[in-house]
C-alpha cells in the first residue's frame, strides 16, 4: 500500500466484557450483530479503502465490501485502526483476525493465509490536459513528481523492475500536497502515484488534468490472515468474494468512491489484469 500514517488502535464497537480478540479465539461471544459471531479486522487509515470521516466513524470501499462479506457468512466485523508496523504481531497473537485494508498480495503470497483477490490496486500517471504525453515513450524528457519512499518513487527511480523509459529528472516529495501544488505551478510535466492519491488531484482540478491509459504497476488486493490459521473461514471468505464480484456488488461499492470499477474490481481467478 506504499507509506502510510500509522494511528492509535480505534475500535469501532465495544464489546460485551470478556473479549479478548476475534472469531478465532473466543466461539462463545455475540455482539450488537445478534447472533453474528465478532470478526476483528485491522485496518490502516488510507482513504477511500480504510478511513476515518468526519465524525470518526469508519468507513470506505474496504470496510463496505468487508461488512457485506462477512454479514453474509455470520459475523459482525469489527474495525481497529492499528499501528501498521505492528500488523504481523497482533495477527500472530490474536488480537486482530485478519488484515483488510488495500493490502497488496503481490510479494507477499506464501507469508499469510489469504482470501481474494478482491480489488486491482494500480499506480498511475497524470498529466495536465492539454500536454502531448500519452504513453510511456512520450515520458522520456520529462520532468516527473512522484512522493518519496513510495512505489511510483521505486518505479521512476529503477530500483525495481520497471517498463517506464528513464526520464529527465525524478523530484521526490515529502507530501501529497507539496507534489500537488508542483503540478500546478507547473515546475513538473507529470505525476505519479496510487489511484486513490492521484484521483485527488483529478477530481479537484475541474478538468485540468487527465490520467495516462497505461498503468506502470499492477498489484492484487486480498485479506490477510495469520498464515495456517482461519483456513476455512477464508475459503469460505474467498468464495463470498467472488459472488459479490459477480453480481456486481464490489463494483458499486467502488464506483461509489470515486474507482474506475472496470478496472479494479478482480473477476473470475484470471492471474493477469
Amino acid at each position: 500500500m506504499g507509506s502510510r500514517k500509522t494511528g492509535m488502535i480505534f475500535g469501532l464497537a465495544v464489546l460485551a466484557c470478556g473479549l479478548v480478540c476475534g472469531c478465532g479465539n473466543n466461539q462463545n461471544t455475540q455482539d450488537a450483530g445478534g447472533d453474528r459471531k465478532p470478526v476483528i479486522i485491522g485496518i490502516d487509515k488510507f482513504e477511500p479503502y480504510t478511513y476515518l470521516d468526519m465524525d470518526g466513524n469508519v468507513t470506505g470501499v474496504d470496510i463496505d465490501i468487508a461488512t457485506t462479506a462477512f454479514h453474509e457468512l455470520g459475523y459482525e466485523p469489527q474495525f481497529e485502526v492499528i499501528p501498521w508496523n505492528e500488523k504481523n504481531a497482533l495477527l500472530a497473537d490474536g488480537s486482530i483476525d485478519c488484515i483488510w485494508s488495500c493490502y497488496s498480495m503481490n510479494g507477499r503470497e506464501e507469508d499469510y493465509q489469504w482470501a481474494g483477490p478482491y480489488l486491482y490496486s494500480r499506480q498511475v500517471i497524470a498529466v495536465r490536459t492539454d500536454s502531448d504525453i500519452q504513453n510511456f515513450d512520450d515520458l522520456a524528457d520529462k520532468k516527473v513528481g512522484v512522493q518519496v519512499t513510495t512505489r511510483a518513487a521505486n518505479l521512476f527511480l529503477h530500483t525495481v523492475d520497471s517498463a517506464l523509459p528513464h526520464v529527465k529528472q525524478v523530484n521526490c516529495f515529502a507530501t501529497t500536497e507539496d507534489m500537488f501544488a508542483a503540478m500546478r505551478k507547473d515546475y513538473i510535466d507529470v505525476i505519479a502515484g496510487h489511484e486513490a492519491l492521484i484521483n485527488e488531484l483529478i477530481k479537484n482540478g475541474n478538468g485540468a488534468y487527465r490520467l495516462l491509459e497505461e498503468s506502470p504497476h499492477v498489484s492484487k488486493v486480498g485479506v490477510a490472515f495469520q498464515k495456517g490459521t482461519h483456513q476455512e473461514l477464508a475459503e469460505k471468505l474467498g468464495g463470498v468474494i467472488r459472488e459479490l464480484s459477480e453480481n456486481g456488488t464490489i463494483g458499486t461499492i467502488a464506483a461509489q468512491y470515486g474507482l474506475d470499477a472496470d478496472k479494479v474490481v478482480v473477476r473470475g481467478d484470471t492471474d493477469e489484469k
